[in-house]
């Protein structure tokens, strides 16, 4: 999973992007700040993997990653080249998701780029540029199928689609409000659209209004956004974060538990980005080796093993399956198989979160 972090310059990206990933981006009080899109790996937290681990005393530990990556702030005009321009919106394309950070907080030290915090405006700024590139892509498509159509009348519906597509960008909405058919949306594929991308909104709060959320207008307005368009919005303080950040694990708990919060921001994201993209974790573990794969839901077995290997799916015999939760209750494979929890599943078995799966596969 890769999830790109855009925003307007200085509302607290690269702030964030450090305290998710530690990866020490430089973070400043000035535009552009971040030229080359900075790069951060982490891994995904998971307990079941963690008691597996100990359960098998195993020698190599592998959870499943996720890749962060800090974009430039976009400014106004980006699309046709202003600011840093097409590079950072290339750089969204090779994006699974977006992380959309906007500034919800007030400081009279750090400067905004359009001298306001104003969260409807900078949202809008943003989906602007991002629905101008794609407007673009979309009339280049339209004249191909437009020439096409004299020799096939079968591209009168991809131009019906199209069309109906730019209207609804030119009216201000991105591609991910357009309400697609199953057809249409096969239809589009060819053309990946940067509005057409799953969002989580990171509303960037002051410590003060992060522990009174309800009460902060600035927040309320990005959640009435996402809610509209069926976006995730998730609060979040850059500032306690990096604080989080510094601590080791056990200050980490302490420090949550007096905030309120179960998990980091961190946490959040990785749990919504899971689930906005659809994906789940599978396990493998034993002595060797323990590992969290992660997969999309709906993925049947012979897929799932080929994201170990190919020869796993192309051998594909048989998959051993217990569910997590069983295994621990248990205390043993050999308890599960006893009480009939350990399943034989073949080709058309579709992997649930958190299997533990053994692969049988003949090549």
């Amino acid at each position: 999973m890769k999830l790109g972090m855009v925003g307007l310059p200085n509302v607290g990206k690269s702030t964030l992007f450090n305290a998710l990933t530690n990866a020490g981006a430089e973070s400043a009080n000035y535009p552009f700040c971040t030229i080359e899109p900075n790069v951060g790996i982490v891994s995904v937290p998971d307990e079941r993997l963690d008691w597996l681990a100990k359960f098998y005393d195993t020698l190599s530990f592998k959870p499943a990653t996720l890749e962060f990556v800090d974009i430039a702030g976009l400014v106004k005009g980006a699309s046709k080249g202003e600011g840093l321009g097409n590079k950072f919106l290339a750089n969204i394309r090779e994006c699974d998701a977006i992380i959309h950070v906007v500034r919800c907080f007030e400081s009279d030290d750090i400067i905004h780029v359009e001298g306001s915090v104003d969260p409807k405006r900078d949202i809008e700024t943003i989906d602007l540029e991002l629905i101008f590139a794609d407007l673009e892509v979309l009339e280049r498509r339209l004249d191909r199928a437009k020439k096409a159509l004299k020799g096939d009348k079968k591209y009168q519906s991809d131009i019906d689609m199209t069309e109906a597509l730019i209207a609804h960008l030119t009216d201000g909405k991105p591609a991910r409000s357009y309400p697609f058919t199953e057809e249409e949306a096969e239809m589009i594929k060819s053309t990946p659209l940067l509005s057409q991308k799953p969002v989580i909104y990171a509303a960037n709060v002051s410590e003060e209004d992060f522990s009174d959320i309800d009460g902060c207008k600035n927040y309320q307005t990005v959640k009435s956004i996402a809610d509209a368009e069926g976006s995730v919005v998730l609060p979040i303080c850059a500032q306690i974060e990096a604080e989080i950040s510094e601590l080791d694990d056990a200050d980490k708990q302490m420090f949550l538990e007096e905030m309120g919060l179960k998990v980091s921001g961190l946490g959040r994201v990785i749990k919504e980005g899971y689930s906005l993209l659809g994906l789940i974790s599978f396990l493998t573990a034993g002595h060797d080796e323990c590992r969290a794969w992660t997969i999309k839901r709906g993925t049947k077995a012979p897929q799932a093993a080929g994201k170990i290997h190919t020869d796993f799916e192309r051998g594909f015999i048989r998959a051993e399956v217990v569910a997590f939760d069983d295994l621990k209750a248990c205390g043993s494979m050999n308890a599960a198989k006893e009480k009939g929890l350990v399943r034989s599943e073949g080709k058309d078995y579709v992997v649930a979160d958190g299997d533990v799966i053994l692969f049988r596969f003949n090549v």
